[in-house]
């Protein structure tokens, strides 16, 4: 939904009022609790007017535009949506439009789409012609009311302060319908474009078309991970993930072109994108022939990479490995070595199997760095949930500093999981104190669904429905109960017990015991459910539906979180020497963030202790 929708007179109207920028102020402050700072009002004020003068100098004054529109299942934000007739056929067509305030932009080491403008210092950023072909691409995959259209959606970036000689370097990116590039220059011709593709014919049914229009499931990352490996044609990587892939590619071309090393850091939050940005690059990189390998420091997602890779991707079992597996590789034995879930890295690598000869104390972050010509880090340091996971940016950074290469960081904003609701993550971090502000009521999202339930079987109940709906889901709980092998007939032992209710963990190995999944394949396997996940099977995962148990090892007393370190069975956290109780409070708090943040619809959620249950009640209402 846009943030402001209007017609162009009401825009001009708007404009010449000087209430742009305060309009879209309260539509922020409104929806996300935010305040626009001075430059984001100055900002709508002075590119909307140069749109809205333009619409009305076009005769397009009853054009319908939406302002600030967000993409389905995403929390990024389209500058503009312009809806009407398309003259030339009579049906319904639709222009995104991006403005760019910039006076001057420079290529960023001469990459086509990757730009330098002093506005945001020395970091690349996306070609504007680029990012608005990502947004209609996106559109286009997504909207129910666009599927087997042709020629109803373009897309144009335009800035409107820039003159030809100051963006020149940026002319020549390639152009078609799905992206155009006009500066103030051309405003003629950017005018010319819209009658071309507008009239207010009926403008205010095609934009109702557009915002009703039915949305197509969010492709879940493993459910196609073989064919985006095989083709890339399964994601679209918008602005910050498409500078990070851009990037990559671009430093790889330079260490093939001469003796030349650096390192890129990718961090966001759950659900931004980054594993969908590593296995894009995987592809990617595969089809070029460049030596690259994917790592991790989990076991499930990394196996359950090699299993829906399968036989389309060659050497899964070298394609897909830990980051405890490079404590002897060859110094730059790949170009190109993918560290995902990078905050799981770890002090060392070695452990008690490990060779003589290979306990060095050699830092595991240093042998991944050694490993490859451009090692990539993607990582979220608040989904730190272990003792002696240890991954974070400064740390990467200072030892990438040390051997003098260059590190380049990319923060990923967008949020693509959770129904594209950023809200819902800024919900469960304030919740939890990860955040300030303190625990907040959720405001019904249409795009997320949040529900507490009175029990674990009302939990169980409701992603039983979402299953026979055709829709997977998952329940997972805080290490809380003991987790037990199979017993010897090969039956699974219900070590989550809350009242009269009782359920087994998911299986601790690789084998698959009792029709039950092996622990690897727990959140893709359909016969998952029915069995209760741990955050070491949850983690890095994603399902449509999610159900959490808060266990008695967190629970809510009065005006604050008390963890509860007697009621974890964790045996990581056991040892008070390595773990203190404030390290503790804080793991535990990341493991629930991590739970909390695996659905893509929706999440029900039930605490074991009755205080900490009516506190979410009056929350979630």
């Amino acid at each position: 939904m846009p943030w402001l929708r209007t017609s162009a007179a009401g825009l001009a109207d708007l404009a010449r009022a000087g209430r742009l920028g305060t309009t879209l102020a309260t539509q922020m402050a409104h929806r996300y609790r935010r305040t626009a700072s001075e430059s984001e009002r100055r900002s709508w004020d002075a590119s909307l007017a140069a749109l809205a003068a333009g619409l009305e100098q076009a005769g397009l004054h009853g054009v319908e535009v939406l302002v600030e529109y967000q993409l389905p299942l995403s929390s990024k934000r389209v500058d503009v949506v312009l809806a009407g007739q398309r003259p030339s056929t009579g049906g319904p067509s639709y222009v995104v439009v991006e403005l760019k305030q910039w006076t001057t932009a420079t290529l960023f080491e001469d990459e086509p789409e990757l730009v330098v403008q002093p506005t945001y210092g020395p970091r690349p950023v996306l070609h504007p012609v680029a990012q608005v072909r990502g947004y209609v691409e996106y559109m286009l995959d997504f909207l129910g009311a666009l599927h087997g259209s042709t020629d109803v959606l373009t897309g144009a970036a335009y800035l409107h302060n820039a003159t030809d000689d100051r963006v020149a370097e940026l002319r020549n990116y390639p152009q078609d319908e799905l992206g155009r590039f006009f500066t103030a220059q051309d405003r003629g011709d950017f005018l010319h474009y819209l009658r071309s593709r507008l009239s207010p014919a009926n403008a205010s049914i095609h934009a109702d078309r557009l915002l009703r229009s039915s949305v197509a499931p969010s492709k879940q990352l493993l459910a196609v991970a073989a064919e985006e490996l095989r083709t890339r044609e399964q994601f679209v990587l918008l602005d910050e993930q498409r500078v990070a892939f851009d990037l990559v590619l671009h430093e790889v071309e330079k260490a093939r072109r001469g003796d030349f090393k650096s390192v890129v850091i990718v961090s966001g939050g759950p659900g931004t994108g980054k594993s969908v940005i590593a296995l894009s690059l995987l592809g990617e990189l595969g089809r070029r022939g460049i030596r690259v390998a994917h790592a991790t420091g989990s076991r499930s997602f990394t196996q359950t990479l090699r299993k829906v890779a399968g036989h389309r991707a060659p050497r899964t079992a070298a394609l897909f490995r830990y980051f405890n597996q490079f404590m002897d590789a060859d110094p730059n034995g790949l170009d190109v070595l993918i560290a995902d879930e990078a905050h799981r890295i770890r002090e060392t690598s070695a452990s008690r199997w490990t060779r003589a000869e290979l306990r060095t104390g050699r830092r595991q972050v240093d042998e991944l760095i050694d490993a490859a010509r451009v090692p990539v880090f993607l990582l979220d340091q608040n989904q730190v949930v272990r003792p002696g996971e240890m991954g974070t940016i400064e740390d990467i950074e200072k030892h990438a500093r040390e051997r003098g290469l260059d590190v380049h960081q990319v923060d990923l904003g967008t949020q693509y999981r959770s129904g594209g609701s950023a809200e819902y993550v800024a919900w469960v971090e304030r919740l939890l104190g990860l955040a300030s502000g303190g625990p907040e009521p959720w405001k019904a999202n249409e795009r997320f669904e949040v529900r507490t339930a009175p029990s674990p079987s009302a939990v169980e109940q409701a992603l039983a429905e979402r299953l026979a709906d055709h829709q997977n889901a998952r329940m997972a709980a805080g290490y809380c109960w003991t987790w037990s092998d199979p017993r010897p007939d090969g039956s699974l032992v219900p070590d989550v017990q809350i009242g009269d209710w009782a359920r087994p963990w998911n299986l601790k190995g690789d084998r698959s015991v009792g029709g039950a999944p092996p622990a690897a394949l727990w959140a893709s396997d359909e016969r998952g459910f029915g069995q209760v996940g741990c955050v070491y099977t949850a983690q890095g995962f994603e399902y449509e539906w999610n159900g959490v148990l808060l266990g008695p090892d967190l629970v809510w007393r009065t005006d604050r979180w008390v963890a509860v370190r007697s009621a974890n069975r964790d045996p990581d956290f056991r040892n008070t020497r390595k773990v203190s109780d404030a390290e503790f409070d804080l793991l535990v708090r990341n493991v629930y963030k991590v739970l909390l943040t695996r659905g893509l619809r929706g999440v029900y959620l039930h605490s074991t202790d009755p205080e900490t249950q009516r506190f979410l009640e009056r929350l979630v209402g």
